[in-house]
């Protein structure tokens, strides 16, 4: 009888070691599995934070163009009136060639 308890009792042992290690391995997978959520969560954050980085960069980039194109409007309009000038004296210096042309004959 005693030999059927000890029997008895080293099974009982054996399994409840054996679900004892099963549930330490399901415990490691879970804290793998969390290990591997909390990593790709850092990286979503790592991404998020480049691409807010990116955006700034490129708002400044924009804001820098849109003065450098208010720059360049202004040297457009600068340009016409030199063209509009260069073409009045054009005229006149047409006229004032005519003239001297009528004078020599």
């Amino acid at each position: 009888m005693a030999s059927a308890s000890s029997t008895s009792a080293r099974s009982l042992f054996i399994e409840s070691k054996l679900r004892l290690a099963d549930r330490v391995q399901v415990n490691v997978n879970n804290i793998a599995s969390l290990a591997r959520q909390i990593q790709r969560g850092s990286k979503s954050n790592e991404m998020l934070t480049h691409a807010a980085r990116n955006f700034a960069q490129q708002e400044h980039g924009l804001e820098t163009m849109k003065s450098d194109l208010k720059k360049l409007e202004l040297i457009v309009i600068h340009l016409k009136y030199q063209i509009d000038t260069i073409d009045k004296s054009l005229v006149m210096l047409e006229e004032v060639t005519e003239q001297v042309r009528s004078m020599q004959r």
